[in-house]
C-alpha cells in the first residue's frame, strides 16, 4: 500500500494488522490499497477459491451493469452499501454517464474506503461518503450528509452488492433489507448480489475469511429472493453471476447470485 494511502487514512483508527474484506476485495480486484495482513488473509481465500479473482471481477461487472439499467429506467439517486475501494466503473460513474445530475452516497466503515473515495470525490458536490455500518440502517438513513444528498420522496436505487453474505444470519440479514427498502418511494429499485451454496468450496471460504473477523454466509437462491420480498424482481430473476442481462459471453460462474427488484 501507498505511503499516501496510510497517510490519508490518518485519524480514522485504521489498524494495518487486521485485515478488512474491502481491502481484500481491492486485492482480488487487482489493486494497489491494502496491506500485508490483507493479503495475506486474500491469499487463503484465493487458495480455497482459486477463480476468486474472476468471481469478484464478475460481481463488478454485474453491479455496472445493474446501475446502468436502473438508471435507463430513470432512477437518479444511489446509495451503495459497503461500497468498498473506488474502483474504476464506480456507481456514480455510470449513474453519472446516463444522468450528469445524478447523486450517489457511498457508505462503508473501513477507514482506508472512507479516506480514499473523500479525497477522490472531494470535488464533486453530487456525490458524497458517509462512514457507518450497513448493518445499523437508522445511522445510514438519517445521516445528515445521506438526507442532504438522497429524497427520499423519490425514487433511490439501493446497492446490497456482495456484502449481504458478511452478515450473520443472527443479525436478520432480511430484516436489515426490510428496514432500508421500507424507506424507498414507489419506483426505486435494490441491487443485490450475494454468495450462493452452490459453490462447494465455500466451507473452506468461510474459515479463510475468520482471518478477517468476519463471517462467511453462502446462501440459497430461496433465501436470496426473499430478500427481495416486496418487491417486483425483474427480469431475469435470481440467476447466477455472468446470466444477469450478460453484454458479452462469459465463463459460467456459480459462486453467486444477483438480482435487481423494484418497489410497486
Amino acid at each position: 500500500m501507498s505511503e499516501g494511502a496510510r497517510t490519508g487514512s490518518a485519524g480514522l483508527d485504521l489498524d494495518p494488522t487486521t485485515p478488512s474484506v474491502a481491502r481484500m476485495y481491492d486485492y482480488f480486484l487487482g489493486g494497489k490499497d491494502h496491506f500485508a495482513a490483507d493479503r495475506a488473509a486474500a491469499e487463503k481465500v484465493t487458495e480455497a477459491l482459486p477463480d476468486v479473482g474472476a468471481v469478484a471481477r464478475a460481481n463488478r461487472e454485474f453491479l455496472q451493469r445493474a446501475v446502468r439499467h436502473v438508471a435507463d429506467r430513470g432512477v437518479d439517486q444511489f446509495i451503495d452499501l459497503g461500497s468498498g475501494l473506488p474502483t474504476q466503473g464506480n456507481v456514480h460513474e455510470i449513474a453519472q454517464s446516463v444522468h450528469p445530475h445524478a447523486r450517489v452516497v457511498y457508505v462503508d466503515n473501513d477507514p482506508v474506503v472512507i479516506s480514499h473515495a473523500r479525497a477522490l470525490l472531494a470535488s464533486d458536490e453530487r456525490t458524497i461518503v458517509v462512514r457507518a455500518d450497513l448493518r445499523d440502517p437508522g445511522a445510514v438513513l438519517e445521516d445528515p450528509e445521506t438526507r442532504k444528498l438522497i429524497d427520499f420522496s423519490r425514487p433511490v436505487g439501493l446497492l446490497f452488492v456482495a456484502v449481504l453474505h458478511f452478515v450473520a444470519d443472527e443479525e436478520d440479514p432480511a430484516g436489515l433489507v426490510r428496514e432500508y427498502r421500507d424507506v424507498l418511494a414507489p419506483g426505486s429499485h435494490v441491487i443485490l448480489s450475494h454468495a450462493a451454496v452452490e459453490e462447494r468450496r465455500n466451507a473452506n471460504v468461510a474459515t479463510a475469511y475468520r482471518g478477517a473477523n468476519a463471517p462467511f454466509i453462502a446462501r440459497t437462491r430461496d433465501q436470496v429472493t426473499g430478500y427481495l420480498e416486496g418487491l417486483d424482481i425483474l427480469e431475469p430473476g435470481v440467476v447466477h453471476l455472468c446470466e444477469w442481462r450478460p453484454t458479452r459471453i462469459e465463463k459460467p460462474l456459480r459462486a453467486g447470485w444477483t438480482a435487481v427488484g423494484c418497489r410497486r
